[in-house]
């Protein structure tokens, strides 16, 4: 019997156009049956929106109204993508690894057992919020809580959201390795932890750990061509315009 696989993409930094498209990008992949797990950084120190957050928001914070910014596919709470490793992971409608409907929440609670173990085996203890209302509200994600989140020393320090297409999932989320100077409030694993966590480094090991808990083998490799194309489109039609940014 074929062992069951999941493309991982090679960790790179991009623009954050490029970071949104290749997401929903992926996701459309899925819609076909690719499975995808990628881990990214961001080129610049950049502002992204969840979909249904008003663009006129971020002015109300002075040291983020002066990123560039972008609308994200998902929901939730801003983010500002600078000292932190970011990932995305597309599955099919019904998981090749397990034959079932891909349940939202379960992906979520999954992802962030995962992260947390390795960032265990990195010597870095995190906890999980008390069942509790979601402490909604805030401009920032990071600024909220909710029952799934990893955090540290009662900080947040790991968070995503989830966009569906066709039945297929993309859920993104972020990891904060350390403090931005745009948002001084958040603090990150550095400080939390005193250790300084290479992104790569991370990268591995969440890989390693998403293999262990599924028992699905993750096959190093590349985007194709028609995958290329479709992100550069979204790129310039859709995560670099006003329409799409500024629409809310």
């Amino acid at each position: 019997m074929a062992k069951l696989t999941c493309r991982l993409l090679p960790f790179g930094t991009y623009a954050g156009a490029w970071n949104m498209a290749a997401d929903e990008g992926l996701l459309h992949s899925a819609a076909q049956g690719e499975a995808t797990l990628r881990f990214y950084g961001w080129a610049e120190p950049t502002l992204s929106l969840g979909y249904f957050q008003r663009a006129d928001d971020r002015l109300r914070h002075p040291l983020v109204k002066g990123l560039p910014w972008l609308r994200r596919p998902s929901g939730g709470g801003a983010l500002v993508h600078d000292r932190e490793l970011t990932y995305a992971l597309t599955i099919p409608a019904i998981a090749p690894w397990t034959g079932k409907v891909a349940n939202p929440g379960a992906w979520i609670e999954f992802m962030h057992g995962t992260i947390a173990r390795a960032l265990q085996a990195l010597k870095v203890t995190t906890s999980s919020p008390a069942p509790q209302p979601a402490t909604g509200g805030a401009f920032l994600c990071f600024a909220c809580l909710t029952e799934p989140d990893v955090l540290l020393e009662g900080k947040k320090v790991v968070g995503s959201a989830q966009r569906r297409h066709r039945g297929a999932l993309l859920q993104h989320g972020g990891m904060l390795l350390a403090r931005s100077r745009f948002t001084p409030e958040l603090s990150g694993i550095l400080e939390l932890a005193n250790q300084h966590l290479l992104p790569e480094r991370l990268a591995a090991v969440i890989a390693d750990e998403f293999a262990a808990q599924t028992g699905v083998a993750l096959v190093p490799g590349s985007l194709t061509r028609a995958e290329e194309a479709r992100i550069l489109e979204l790129v310039e039609r859709k995560y670099s315009g006003h329409a799409w940014n500024a629409k809310r």
